[in-house]
């Protein structure tokens, strides 16, 4: 009766005088504190990113005044001047041997740190928290800052930069492992440990397996990240193609430095286009396999009840069954347990699995990465032997750099922070802008053409190889000196990591609602903006905060060469000895960061 009476209640009441029932009324849902709290945050960003796009006078006036120095500028860079074969080839090798050595290290450091700090894998609470911790760390404090520590204890040389990118590299690569171990399969574990198997061994036999694809990808892509921030480095006396790059710019060669820069930028093309490559085969052998096991479960369940109908008369057959006249005289002489041990058929061997050609190739690319490795470690200088003198300086170094202080420019510090905000916000507000359309045509469900979007990702992925710092000297030249360099190079970098996220959480809604919209007769710039667009929102909103993260430490990075903020400051206390106010320096840097990760946590929270 009660159902009937709910049923009665939800029918729409009839127009008067015509008997027809009323359409409901589309409503919107009711706004939450916490949804209204989020949008005014993100609105407030949002502002804050069109003020400081106004008060640094980015518009078309400003790049219209620097049309001719970017005449000027082509004319002096053309025709560009590569070094000699033999020393391209060797500042090449310094640095791939320097990222390819930072990288190894950031691994070994990063599989630890990860296993502490997993949930299903850490020993306890307080484990988790100060791996965390350590992991928050190094991700916060800029390359540049271990490089300048690093070069006290190793001096010049490749070591400088292996440390220096290896210790940065252990803020991601850390917590993109302990993600993977998070999200690995109990089922094995559990099926170790009923067997007796220790903790050690549950994690060696049944998390590792399981996440090293994922593990491998994370490292190829930090290698991308790395060759691009070996240009940095190059300003603080590391060796290679950024140090090179370095003293043509200081001696103001042109021609020399944008050579040097399309070598960096082909290097970083192609290690991104390789690496991506390798990435997207891990992860689809992952969902290949993960598909096959669901496929597996699915007929062991459906051929479960034919076997459970066909036991009885399994049964009745063995029991029906009689011992042939050789099994009953074995009886007779050795008893009949023997009898049954001779009789029974022998158990095959666990034999490896058989050389096929797939087998042949991965075992050929594993030892060819090895030798690679190999030879890196020896060309960038990196030893256990060294790393222990390196530890054995580090107390004293620690020292160097404690207590923070401000050297007396503490009110110059928060002028060119606010300064480095600024870019941050306006590089953001750009790349947004630029991201927003490039993502939407480089994704393949929104355009409807693979080639439009085959053609928008080479773009993206061209864009995004160009590393923030070589953007940033062409703007300085072509600009000056100041922020509005430093903002244009965060804008037009921007573009190539946030048009990549933006393409992919386009791709990764769910195509139903938009071919149930296409199929009701909607376009396609309709159903993309009133269905793909809103349900991939909530990943952009936290992409973009990413970016804005990461472009607050770019910002502060390209101040070294003269892009405007609280990077000159840095450079110029490391440079004359004053390793406190480079502490300062990173502190303030680290609460801004750690603020707007606290924001972005928060936000794709709520919108979760």
């Amino acid at each position: 009766m009660a159902v009937v009476e709910q049923r009665h209640r939800a029918v729409p009441a009839a127009k008067p005088g015509t008997g027809v029932p009323r359409a409901p009324r589309r409503t919107l849902a009711r706004p939450t504190a916490a949804g209204l709290s989020a949008a005014t945050a993100l609105l407030v960003c949002v502002g804050a990113g069109v003020w400081a796009f106004v008060a640094l006078r980015l518009n078309v006036a400003t790049l219209a005044d620097s049309a001719g120095n970017a005449v000027d500028f082509l004319s002096r860079m053309l025709p560009l001047d590569f070094p000699p074969a033999g020393e391209l080839l060797s500042l090449t090798w310094q640095t791939l041997a320097i990222v390819l050595s930072a990288t190894l290290l950031s691994v070994v450091l990063s599989l630890p740190l990860a296993l502490l700090a997993a949930r299903n894998t850490t020993p306890g609470p307080a484990a988790r928290g100060v791996s965390r911790a350590v992991v928050v760390l190094c991700r916060a404090v800029p390359e540049v800052v271990f490089a300048i520590a690093a070069f006290r204890v190793f001096g010049l040389g490749g070591m400088t930069g292996v440390v220096a990118l290896g210790i940065h590299s252990v803020g991601m690569v850390g917590k993109l492992y302990a993600d993977a171990f998070e999200q690995t399969d109990e089922g094995p574990r559990t099926a170790l440990r009923a067997t007796g198997a220790g903790g050690l061994q549950q994690i060696t036999g049944a998390v590792l397996p399981q996440a090293l694809p994922s593990l491998v990808a994370t490292a190829l892509h930090r290698l991308d990240i790395n060759l691009r921030a070996s240009a940095v480095l190059g300003f603080v006396g590391v060796d290679g193609l950024g140090y090179a790059l370095a003293t043509a710019i200081g001696t103001l060669d042109y021609r020399r430095a944008m050579a040097l820069a399309l070598v960096l930028l082909v290097l970083c093309f192609v290690a991104e286009t390789v690496s991506g490559a390798v990435r997207r085969t891990l992860l689809q052998d992952v969902t290949t396999t993960g598909r096959r096991r669901g496929r597996g479960r699915r007929a062991d369940a459906r051929s479960a009840a034919p076997q459970a109908a066909r036991a009885p008369q399994a049964a009745h057959a063995a029991r029906a069954a009689r011992p042939p006249e050789r099994q009953r005289a074995q009886e007779a002489v050795i008893g009949p347990a023997a009898a049954r041990v001779l009789s029974a058929k022998p158990v095959p061997r666990r034999t490896l699995p058989r050389w096929d050609a797939r087998r042949i190739r991965r075992t050929s690319w594993l030892v060819l990465t090895l030798a690679l490795l190999a030879a890196s470690a020896v060309r960038s200088g990196l030893s256990w032997t060294t790393l222990g003198r390196g530890a054995e300086s580090l107390l004293p170094t620690l020292g160097d750099f404690l207590p923070p202080r401000t050297g007396g420019i503490g009110g110059q510090l928060l002028a060119d922070l606010w300064v480095t905000l600024q870019i941050a916000l306006a590089g953001t507000l750009i790349g947004l802008v630029l991201a927003l359309p490039l993502g939407a045509l480089a994704a393949r469900n929104v355009v409807g053409s693979p080639r439009v979007a085959r053609f928008f990702r080479t773009l993206v992925l061209t864009v995004r190889a160009i590393p923030e710092l070589v953007l940033a000297i062409v703007f300085v030249v072509v600009t000056g000196l100041g922020a509005v360099a430093g903002a244009l190079a965060l804008g037009v970098g921007s573009v190539g990591l946030l048009g990549k996220l933006v393409a992919d959480s386009l791709e990764e809604t769910d195509p139903g609602p938009t071919r149930a919209l296409i199929a009701a007769g909607a376009r396609r710039h309709q159903a993309f903006f009133g269905s793909t667009l809103p349900r991939a929102w909530p990943a952009v909103v936290g992409h973009v905060l990413y970016q804005l993260d990461v472009n607050v430490r770019s910002a502060t990075l390209l101040g070294i060469v003269g892009a405007g903020g609280i990077g000159y400051d840095l450079l110029n206390a490391a440079r004359v000895l004053q390793f406190p106010v480079v502490t300062t320096v990173v502190l303030m840097v680290l609460a801004v960061v750690l603020l707007i990760e606290g924001l972005a946590v928060w936000v794709r929270k709520v919108y979760a």
